[in-house]
């Protein structure tokens, strides 16, 4: 018989919920619209652009590109081959999270719904403790006391 491989037990991969609160409000919006008009200015388009071009080119592409370069998975239903710590890792323990929370932010200016913002908050908890606390666990289980001193070393967000 097979061993049960211990890992964060995340089942539902991260990025759907992001899409998935999004389209909720964008849902919302046409049952209880909310006014609009401030989103059709230069200002919210140089925005959007700013956070989408930040969540891709300071967060998700480092993150990502750390966790090939190491051979990990991004798979939280998969066990961890390694704790990253280095890199876009030494300035926050969630990269991923947080360029996908940036990226979320900058499409909700184009998309001109305030509902995106409203649910954000939402978004955040979801993820904090459907995703991060389980993974948090698991990564103190993994590796013990070099996840607990990273911890003291790096904030959770930013």
């Amino acid at each position: 018989m097979k061993a049960k491989q211990d890992s964060p037990g995340v089942y539902l991969p991260p990025p759907l919920i992001y899409v998935v609160i999004f389209f909720i409000a964008l849902w919302l919006q046409i049952i209880l619209p909310i006014d609009k008009h401030i989103f059709n200015t230069t200002w919210t388009q140089v925005t959007g652009t700013t956070l989408i071009v930040i969540a891709f080119g300071v967060f998700l592409i480092r993150s990502l590109w750390q966790f090939f370069r190491t051979r990990n998975t991004i798979i939280t239903a998969l066990p961890a081959n390694s704790l990253q710590t280095s890199g876009i890792y030494s300035l926050t323990r969630n990269p991923m999270y947080l360029g996908l929370v940036l990226l979320y932010t900058g499409i909700a200016c184009f998309a001109g719904n305030w509902w995106n913002f409203i649910l954000l908050p939402v978004l955040i908890i979801i993820i904090q403790q459907y995703i991060i606390r389980r993974e948090e666990q698991y990564l103190s289980r993994k590796f013990g006391q070099q996840f607990t001193n990273y911890k003291k070393k790096v904030r959770r967000w930013i």
